[in-house]
């Protein structure tokens, strides 16, 4: 498939008229009707249906233009690439991955310090759930990506290299103004009857196992669609919230912290492809745990597990 004839298809979906998209790209409308009418043949389904006001993508169509979209700015970035490289040797770009809490604070230190010993690098910033990064850096979308062991796990792969950063404590988020707000670390049991919100599944079996051990149920009533969200719903007071100790560097001026006796905590880990490996991860992976290193206790613990695994 060309991406020219992908891009007509993207133009179309965005203009929402086949004549618009015909002037936009300089082409004749029996032009861009036919390179609609090829792409549906080439992928057997329908992408386009009329409507009163021009054209629209079908649910088929719709999940093509959102790959199609992806693709194409994928392409760009690579002819972009391509000619500031000029006749220089290639520079790879490097590409992190990092989940939202970490994304926030940790990464971007080390990537600072990373960049103040290196010099100059091109790298970039993806954030996503451990299980979703895993797989990116299996596929060699990412050079090194930091994930944590909160349920479900990581999974034991031979294909990449995994290293220890340390144990991140999870602490409970709270609106400033309520009663445990200042308070030292306190008890699963006072906090029992408290409305909780949680925004992944990890986050929500470290909650329901810590409160099992303290011998309580707590009731997580509100769902939140990302981290963002999650501390939204706290600092309006509509619940309280499980959240790593990493993010309290991060946290809104809205959103205070409150540690727990004996807390759940998730293990730090970075891994690597063990092929081909790029040649800034080690020295990103020895700013990470530095990075990581210079959190308070009880945020982080470090140094408990060996340094190198690649079981779970």
């Amino acid at each position: 498939m060309e991406l020219t004839v992908w891009r007509t298809f993207v133009t179309v979906c965005r203009l929402g008229s086949l004549s618009a998209a015909a002037a936009e790209l300089h082409h004749t409308q029996s032009a861009v009707s036919r390179q609609i009418a090829g792409l549906e043949r080439q992928l057997g389904v329908p992408l386009m249906e009329r409507h009163a006001r021009g054209v629209r993508p079908t649910p088929a169509g719709e999940v093509f233009r959102h790959h199609a979209v992806a693709t194409l700015n994928e392409a760009d970035r690579a002819v972009r690439a391509a000619r500031d490289a000029g006749g220089r040797a290639y520079n790879r770009p490097l590409t992190v991955g990092a989940t939202p809490s970490l994304a926030a604070g940790v990464v971007p230190e080390a990537i600072r310090g990373l960049l103040e010993q290196t010099g100059s690098i091109r790298w970039s910033l993806r954030p996503g759930l451990s299980a979703q990064l895993h797989q990116r850096v299996i596929a060699g979308d990412l050079d090194i990506a930091v994930v944590t062991d909160a349920p479900p796990g990581l999974p034991h792969d031979l294909r990449v290299e995994r290293w220890f950063l340390g144990l991140d404590d999870m602490v409970v988020a709270l609106p400033v103004d309520h009663p445990q707000a200042g308070s030292g670390p306190v008890h699963m049991r006072r906090l029992a009857d408290e409305i909780w919100v949680e925004d992944n599944d990890g986050s929500a079996a470290l909650l329901r196992q810590h409160a099992a051990r303290a011998g309580v149920s707590v009731r997580i009533d509100l769902t939140a669609a990302d981290l963002l969200g999650k501390l939204a719903l706290v600092a309006t007071g509509h619940a309280i919230a499980l959240i790593p100790g990493v993010l309290t560097c991060a946290l809104r001026t809205d959103v205070t912290t409150v540690g727990l006796v004996d807390p759940p905590t998730r293990g730090i880990y970075t891994i690597t492809p063990r092929r081909a490996p790029h040649p800034c991860a080690a020295p990103l992976r020895d700013r990470l745990a530095a990075a990581f290193a210079a959190f308070p206790e009880p945020v982080r613990r470090g140094g408990s597990r060996p340094g190198l695994s690649v079981g779970p």
